[in-house]
């Protein structure tokens, strides 16, 4: 607290914690800033350090890309909810994949009863890619696709069906999450060992550079790490650790950095301490151009540009009093737009209790859009530019999360760090802190811990046909029945060997999918090569 207001009568002592622990002051003046290293920074939006957004006209030139994350049963039932979002105005498409498609199993495999199609889309092999993109122009439309272990499958079987749709795949635009390393963190939809997991990333990095260039080859996810459990500070620093981590293996690899880092991309979560959250993204976007610019010399200033997609916070959904999720959603969603992301999914209130219903995801987009035509949020730049708390959050976020990238320096970098279990044990231990002060009532969350009913009226909820799972498994069964075992057969055998060999994986892999071989079949063939990672205990 600065001199000035910490002896003031009426301005209450500071007892009062961010979700971070960063102590917040009853009240902020310029006083709060002096000496900061950052006191005179006068930066333009779209111009280094890019505090201030990462473009110059921010929202004023185009609003942020309202992409509904969606996914569910079989490609048909996906394809339909797409076109519905479509139609009410979302402007990109997210695909959810299931579990079985994201470890890279086939839905007749034993280990893939009872989810196929539960959390996401079943996609066996390109023609359930070519029924969940029909009658969806690939060029006119930008896709995400949050798939990682498995991603350099997916994205060989999108551009194969945008082949067959005629379409010049240079044209593609879109997002392959494609972040590993926060599997072995947070989520565990891993398949092969960490340094194996990151040959496979920068094959496609160089591959799609040359083929699909306006195509984003990753998403560094801090998402995940925040809903299992990571404070704010920590999802900054863990999420810059592990894009330090793939940008050293691209350059190790051989490429150049001012050709795949412009194409680079970040995934955030939004929370429901507002300005915390405003000040994180500012934080991040600093912190990412001082280390491309510094650390990796990169000369481009696209490639210190921190470009990222945000999602509202699923771990703050409750299942008591769901309503209460829309106004939890609406406030993340505008601590996004605040802090200057280029695209944003918006949680739909039903989430803890299962997939959305249409009217749920309705719901959904349309408080993205209220936001957009309504608020007067997007009017001006930076809105909240020159706030005293904002500035001070900002810098004191930077440097928690430099003390911790400093760590895991000392540690050995972030492959290390998480083979020794140090960031899930950080994760772990933030998680269990919370969760006692949620019992302890010292957190309060609203209609779980206080403000309960006794009653509730229960809401319509998104059912998945069980019956779906048998037909996709009849689906997959007479697709192998009718290939032609010659080319199919021989491209599973390239994949095999370029895997042994080290020379770019991506040509051979959609190979492999144009003839037809399935997302498991490309899976075991490298799976014979790089073997599967087995999750070490951490006590």
């Amino acid at each position: 607290m600065s001199e000035k207001t910490k002896n003031r009568p009426d301005v209450p002592a500071a007892e009062i914690e961010t979700s971070s622990h960063i102590p917040v002051n009853p009240l902020y003046t310029p006083a709060d800033l002096k000496g900061s290293d950052y006191e005179s920074e006068v930066a333009y939006p779209g111009e280094y350090p890019f505090t201030r957004g990462v473009q110059a006209t921010m929202y004023r030139g185009r609003l942020w890309t309202m992409r509904q994350y969606a996914g569910m049963g079989d490609a048909e039932e996906s394809n339909k909810r797409y076109k519905y979002l479509l139609a009410n105005g979302t402007t990109g498409l997210s695909v959810a994949f299931d579990l079985p498609t994201q470890i890279g199993l086939d839905s007749d495999h034993p280990l893939a009863g009872g989810e196929v199609g539960k959390v996401g889309v079943a996609i066996d092999s390109i023609e359930d890619m070519q029924r969940l993109f029909d009658g969806i122009e690939l060029t006119k439309i930008s896709t995400s696709m949050t798939i990682n272990a498995t991603a350099s499958i997916l994205l060989a079987l999108y551009v194969a069906v945008a082949r067959r749709q005629g379409a010049d795949i240079r044209r593609l635009s879109g997002t392959v999450q494609n972040d590993v390393l926060k599997e072995y963190i947070a989520r565990g939809t891993y398949i092969y060992p960490p340094r194996q997991a990151m040959r496979v990333i920068t094959d496609m990095f160089a591959w799609a550079n040359e083929n699909v260039p306006d195509w984003n080859t990753i998403s560094i996810s801090g998402y995940h790490m925040r809903e299992a459990g990571s404070t704010a500070v920590q999802e900054v620093a863990f999420t810059l650790g592990n894009g330090m981590a793939y940008v050293e293996a691209a350059i190790q690899a051989g490429l150049d950095v001012d050709q795949f880092a412009p194409r680079l991309s970040f995934f955030f979560n939004a929370h429901s301490n507002f300005l915390e959250e405003v000040a994180k993204f500012r934080a991040a976007r600093r912190m990412w151009a001082r280390i491309m610019r510094e650390h990796f010399k990169a000369k481009n200033p696209r490639s210190w540009m921190l470009r990222f997609h945000t999602q509202t916070a699923g771990s703050t959904l409750t299942a008591q009093q769901p309503e209460n999720n829309i106004v939890r959603t609406a406030i993340q969603a505008l601590a996004a737009v605040l802090g200057g992301t280029q695209s944003l999914h918006t949680n739909s209130y039903d989430e803890a209790l299962a997939l959305p219903t249409e009217q749920a995801a309705r719901i959904a987009l349309r408080t993205q859009q209220i936001i957009a035509y309504e608020s007067g949020a997007p009017q001006t730049i930076d809105p909240l530019a020159g706030s005293y708390y904002v500035d001070t959050l900002t810098n004191e976020i930077e440097k928690r999360a430099a003390e911790y990238l400093g760590k895991i320096e000392v540690l050995g970098g972030m492959l290390k760090a998480i083979e020794r279990g140090f960031v899930q044990k950080e994760i772990q231990n933030a998680a269990y802190e919370y969760q006692g002060q949620v019992d302890q009532q010292e957190a309060i969350v609203v209609g779980v811990n206080r403000f309960e009913v006794e009653e509730e009226k229960p809401i319509p909820i998104q059912r998945i046909d069980p019956a779906l799972e048998t037909k996709q498994v009849e689906r997959v069964r007479a697709l192998r029945a009718k290939r032609d075992p010659g080319p199919w057969k021989a491209t599973l055998a390239g994949v095999e060997d370029t895997a042994r060999s080290g020379a770019n994986l991506m040509p051979r892999i959609l190979a492999a999918g144009e003839a037809s071989a399935t997302v498991g079949e490309i899976s075991d063939a490298m799976r014979r090569v790089f073997g599967e990672y087995k999750e070490a205990v951490v006590i």
